[in-house]
């Protein structure tokens, strides 16, 4: 099978590099701040599916870059979808749930009205638009909460801060799930090969770790696994204000992706326990 992935270095691009048959490309060959320079590589490549696991992902300094943000999240996307319907070629890209605006309690429909509230949530917006007016065989799939063993992330920056205090204080009323990139890597490959063999399927769906949970939560399952002796506080979003704002309600309802493509949701748990392995934290 031959797939083409936009991305090399990102938590995402990794795992797809360990899981599956694919050839990834990172900035050197194909940067998404040229649309049409990642398009021109689809069309010399030819490969079978396209997976884009590239973006602009620094939410807070998109506040201050949103024209370059929404070129790299919604313009080259965009490219790449018209390139692989021009081809008649599977194309699956990831999105988020900051194109939501964390109000309710509810999860998320994939059909649920977006308006992000930060302008990271509205390139990722544009570029879901972008894909959608593509046409062909795409999905989109929108997760929350990216974590691996790769890249800075939550779990990395819990392990050295745990360590270096006995008290740490972490958001607690933004509720959602972590999702590992894994397993995300390994349902985009699912959707791929689903779409080669039947392009009846295209659309938005969702994919998050199951059980909810909130960053406090999240934190102090880190610190369990890992044996790290450092106590959670529970502190509201307004105690720690960032650039960006953050949606408080981040769950996501993924019924549409097990019934149609049979991919179930990760319990995140098991994979925080891969996750610190692979770190050396655990045996």
């Amino acid at each position: 099978m031959s797939i083409l992935v936009f991305g090399r270095t990102g938590q995402l691009a990794r795992e797809l590099a360990a899981q599956g048959d694919v050839t990834c490309l990172g900035r050197d060959q194909a940067d998404l701040s040229d649309p049409e320079a990642c398009a021109g590589a689809i069309r010399q490549a030819k490969p079978q599916a396209v997976i884009n696991a590239a973006a602009y992902t620094a939410v807070d300094k998109a506040e201050e870059e949103e024209a370059l943000a929404t070129v790299i999240n919604g313009a080259a996307p965009g490219a790449m979808a018209q390139a692989c319907a021009d081809l008649n070629i599977p194309f699956v890209t990831v999105s988020t749930d900051y194109v939501f605006d964390g109000s309710g309690q509810a999860p998320w429909q994939p059909g649920d009205a977006t308006a992000p509230l930060n302008a990271y949530g509205r390139s990722k917006l544009a570029g879901e638009q972008a894909v959608r007016a593509a046409g062909g065989a795409y999905a989109i799939l929108r997760t929350s909460w990216v974590v691996s063993a790769h890249g800075n992330n939550f779990v990395k920056t819990m392990l050295r801060l745990g360590r270096e205090r006995d008290h740490l204080t972490i958001i607690a009323d933004q509720t959602g799930a972590p999702t590992p990139a894994r397993d995300i890597a390994a349902a985009c490959l699912v959707m791929a090969q689903q779409l080669m063999t039947d392009p009846g399927k295209p659309g938005t769906y969702h994919f998050a770790g199951a059980p909810q949970t909130s960053w406090a939560g999240f934190a102090r399952e880190i610190f369990a696994q890992a044996n790290v002796d450092c106590t959670v506080e529970d502190i509201p979003t307004a105690a720690y204000p960032t650039p960006a704002a953050r949606p408080l309600n981040s769950r996501l309802d993924c019924t549409s992706l097990e019934t149609v493509f049979g991919i179930p949701q990760p319990d995140w748990r098991m994979g925080l326990t891969e996750i610190l392995k692979d770190l050396g934290e655990l045996a």
